[in-house]
């Protein structure tokens, strides 16, 4: 029996769990939790896991969780969700919308949204996990389900790997993981090769001498510096690097000051930085650091500029026999829905997994907009105003066929290794 065929039979079992499966995402929608805060859904995680009969280690990094299924000799295989949502007020009219809130890491209470459709790739992973349990007559092996904390802070890979997750596998062939996007539900975008972004955020603060706003003369004005460095930073990408590579360099927050009249002695700058390849990476960044102390110099700053990055997740840059494997078993699963995706400037950190493990690894898009409104905003040629992306208040995935799609892919894929030739 072709690995095709056998997948098949394991998804005969996918009505059976459609309705539980629904309902378990209503619910992880309702009450989404922020990074590092995953405990209710690590719970439920664990439950469902321990219920299909798997072996289950919890607390992995925190709250993440790792169900491992035995089922004779053969490849291992893992498939990794992620669970953490954001601090987002949401606005999207669902009767399961969340109305939770939490105290974000700076002590602030926040609104908490699944803003990012986590909620459905911790149901999704669920769904072919019990699949494949209930299927293991069809396939040998071992099957790895990974359920990673703080994906969003990008330390929730590395907090697993760091706490030792290597030491609880014996072995792994291969690390497979999806996303949901805004394209049309039902489609399964791959891509080969680097496929999205390393980004690096980086916390800026430069230094002035205050003054009374009537004597400008007794300051070194740090609004001023700020916005000389915001100007001077846009020739990073025009003109220090070329111009087919994709690099973006955002200042995405300006803080200084607090009253008209008076001249600060500081200002704080936020900036996001998107690459795809390391020397690039590094290029920009020591280019950030350069313009920064130089314009600091010019404004003759009392002390040097002071550099914090944060939030840094690696380049996603999906192995190409891997990703040509899947491929095919994807164009067979879904024939036409099976697309070439394009390089997107979005990060992901699931590729600290493989890359820990040593292992080879692709990572494709889920399709979750309702085919018929994308259609509709596509030939009005407002796709970017009339579709909410991940991370907006308005995004909201439609449920179907969103969830068996994302389902079928992983136990397609999954099922390329592990059934038998």
């Amino acid at each position: 029996m072709a690995p095709s065929s056998q997948a098949t039979t394991v998804l005969d079992g996918l009505p059976g769990i459609r309705s539980w499966q629904e309902d378990f995402y209503r619910d992880l929608h309702r009450h989404p939790e922020l990074s590092h805060q995953e405990h209710r859904t690590a719970g439920k995680v664990v439950d469902t896991l321990t219920a299909a009969g798997y072996r289950v280690h919890d607390g992995i990094g925190g709250t993440g969780v790792i169900g491992i299924l035995e089922n004779g000799p053969g490849p291992t295989v893992l498939l990794r969700a992620d669970m953490d949502a954001l601090p987002v007020l949401e606005d999207t009219g669902l009767p399961y919308a969340s109305t939770e809130r939490a105290t974000d890491p700076t002590g602030h209470e926040v609104p908490v949204t699944h803003a990012c459709g986590h909620d459905l790739h911790v149901t999704a992973l669920l769904g072919a996990t019990r699949l494949l349990a209930d299927g293991r007559g069809s396939w040998g092996g071992t099957l790895v389900g990974l359920f990673q904390p703080a994906e969003e802070t990008g330390d929730g890979a590395r907090g697993m790997v760091a706490d030792g997750l290597a030491n609880l596998l014996s072995h792994v062939d291969v690390c497979l993981g999806q996303h949901v996007m805004p394209f049309p539900a039902g489609t399964i975008g791959m891509h080969a090769g680097p496929f999205m972004a390393s980004a690096d955020s980086m916390r800026v603060t430069v230094y002035g001498r205050g003054s009374h706003g009537s004597m400008p003369q007794a300051s070194v004005d740090p609004v001023v510096l700020a916005a000389m460095i915001v100007v001077r930073l846009q020739t990073v990408v025009s003109r220090e690097v070329s111009p087919v590579e994709p690099v973006v360099l955002t200042v995405g927050s300006i803080t200084s000051g607090s009253k008209s009249n008076v001249i600060p002695d500081r200002a704080v700058l936020q900036l996001n930085i998107r690459t795809f390849n390391d020397d690039t990476r590094t290029a920009v960044l020591e280019a950030v650091r350069r313009i920064v102390t130089a314009e600091c110099a010019a404004s003759r700053s009392p002390r040097d500029p002071e550099f914090e990055l944060s939030d840094r997740f690696p380049v996603t840059d999906n192995d190409i026999a891997t990703t040509e494997r899947v491929t095919h078993a994807f164009s067979e699963m879904f024939g036409e829905r099976c697309v070439e995706l394009p390089q997107g400037v979005g990060s992901e950190d699931f590729s600290e997994i493989p890359r820990a493990l040593g292992v080879p690894y692709t990572y494709w898009g889920v399709g979750c907009v309702d085919p018929d409104a994308y259609r509709s905003a596509a030939e009005a040629g407002s796709v970017n105003q009339d579709i909410a992306v991940n991370h907006s208040p308005r995004f909201a995935p439609v449920i179907q066929p969103t969830l068996d799609t994302a389902t079928q892919a992983l136990v397609a894929a999954a099922m390329t290794w592990l059934a038998p030739t």
